[in-house]
């Protein structure tokens, strides 16, 4: 056995992760903030007024990093659920846990921000066949369902075994939600930024963007963690 495998088994046990997320939690909560200024300022005051949508469009340095983070938080959920069902780990499944609130908020944020945006943009504040709208209000649905399923089973490890199945499962609407502009005929406008070429915004506004994405990222670490703190004291 390596010495990284050791430090990982180390750390899968709560006792030993408790302080090790303390620490992660106060850093991440330092960074939130200075990351959230930084790019409201940028977003709000330094980027350009849009020549079609004009200044509605600023409501994307909120509401595209929120819908991005839905994503990724449900991804990560379910990596730690594969990890849990697999290796019987209980700080995984605490990390489900501490990651399903702040994910439901995200994707609800990112359906709010989005109602609002789409106002102005399309002359309606939502659309039901629309499967952009329609696959983030499901994974919305998803992250209350562990949630409901961890809540509703008395047996805490059945809770989070069912819980952790549900988050596997559900992970097949991720791909969905992002390839659903290019799969179907949707009002919701195309990805703005891609990983196979260059973003097709001014430098400024992508810059505003990523610096809201660093602080809700920053935002959801520290809570996890001290969530996952507390799941630590709650069941010893």
């Amino acid at each position: 056995m390596t010495t990284e495998s050791i430090k990982w088994f180390w750390y899968a046990s709560p006792q030993t992760f408790f302080p090790l997320a303390g620490r992660i939690a106060r850093v991440c909560a330092v960074l939130a903030p200075i990351f959230t200024v930084a790019g409201l300022y940028v977003g709000f005051f330094v980027a350009p007024t849009d020549a079609q949508q004009g200044e509605a469009y600023r409501i994307i340095f909120i509401h595209v990093p929120a819908a991005w983070m839905s994503m990724l938080i449900y991804l990560v959920m379910a990596f730690w659920a594969a990890v849990g069902l697999a290796m019987n780990t209980r700080v995984s499944f605490m990390m489900i846990r501490a990651l399903a609130p702040t994910g439901a908020l995200f994707t609800f944020i990112a359906l709010w921000t989005g109602a609002f945006w789409g106002r102005p943009t399309w002359g309606t504040y939502w659309v039901w066949g629309d499967t952009r709208l329609m696959t983030e209000l499901i994974l919305l649905f998803l992250y209350f369902g562990v949630m409901a399923l961890q809540a509703s089973i008395d047996d805490r490890r059945r809770a989070d075994r069912a819980g952790a199945v549900l988050a596997i499962v559900g992970v097949v609407n991720i791909p969905i939600i992002y390839y659903s502009v290019k799969w179907w005929n949707t009002l919701h406008q195309g990805a703005s930024v891609s990983f196979t070429k260059a973003p097709s915004m001014a430098v400024t506004m992508f810059t505003g963007m990523i610096l809201m994405a660093l602080a809700f990222w920053m935002y959801s670490i520290a809570v996890a963690m001290v969530r996952v703190r507390c799941e630590i004291m709650e069941n010893p």
